[in-house]
């Protein structure tokens, strides 16, 4: 598993191209993110996930995730929102939930608007733009999550098993983890070799992936106290080139 302290730009990317994936523990990954903006509306932004939608597209009947989304475009111009749109992964990609349009709850106005979320999408841009120049458009995905866990309801942070997300590259980047245990990522190579595991565990702490290269999976949640909520918070952004 590639995990950097504190280093330079160029020497995440070269790290990144090699291994396909990065992670990036708080300090270094905030600092990474204020190298394309400031983050002044953080504590807003993160009280955000306290309202999320339950998703209701669960092929499992679970009630343990809330999330909402958001499309952008990112060009040599900038990145500008789009209009509200559903979310479809094939069959091949998520065997549990794919195969259909999902139309979940987009962003509340405000945080899709906020400065954190600006900077968290140009700070991606100029990565995954630095790894793939030849890319002169992306789509870009942004979901909220929310996964609750409860005594005997455990919560699957990925219910699809150990997948890819079917696009080009993936921040996810955790933003509260409040009365769990475990929710491991695990890393694998497409023949399933295990390639790394690690936990996100304080807010910032993120993991950069090459969706080509690896595959990603997230242990479940269990309650430390059962009598409390018991949540795991994470943003996920993916960039896929359009044209």
């Amino acid at each position: 598993m590639t995990i950097l302290p504190p280093a330079t730009h160029g020497e995440l990317l070269d790290a990144l191209s090699r291994a396909g994936h990065v992670l990036l523990r708080g300090e270094r990954a905030q600092a990474l993110l204020e190298t394309a903006g400031e983050l002044p509306d953080w504590a807003g932004f993160a009280d955000s996930w306290n309202r999320l939608e339950r998703d209701r597209y669960m092929a499992d009947g679970g009630r343990y995730r809330r999330r909402r989304h958001a499309v952008f475009a990112a060009s040599a111009e900038g990145i500008e929102p789009q209009a509200h749109q559903p979310h479809w992964q094939g069959l091949d990609y998520n065997p549990l939930n794919g195969g259909i349009e999902r139309w979940f709850e987009p962003l509340e106005p405000a945080i899709a608007g906020s400065a954190s979320l600006r900077t968290i999408l140009r700070c991606c841009a100029q990565v995954f733009g630095a790894l793939a120049p030849d890319v002169a458009h992306w789509k870009i995905e942004v979901h909220q999550f929310r996964i609750e866990a409860a005594e005997g309801e455990p919560g699957q942070p990925t219910p699809e098993g150990v997948h890819r997300d079917g696009v080009d590259y993936v921040l996810v980047l955790l933003v509260r983890r409040d009365n769990i245990a475990s929710g491991t990522t695990t890393i694998h190579s497409p023949d399933g070799q295990a390639l790394g595991s690690f936990t996100l565990t304080a807010p910032f702490d993120a993991v950069l992936l090459d969706d080509h290269r690896v595959f990603h999976g997230v242990t479940p949640v269990q309650p430390l106290d059962p009598a409390q909520p018991a949540y795991r918070d994470v943003l996920v952004v993916t960039f896929r080139r359009s044209r």
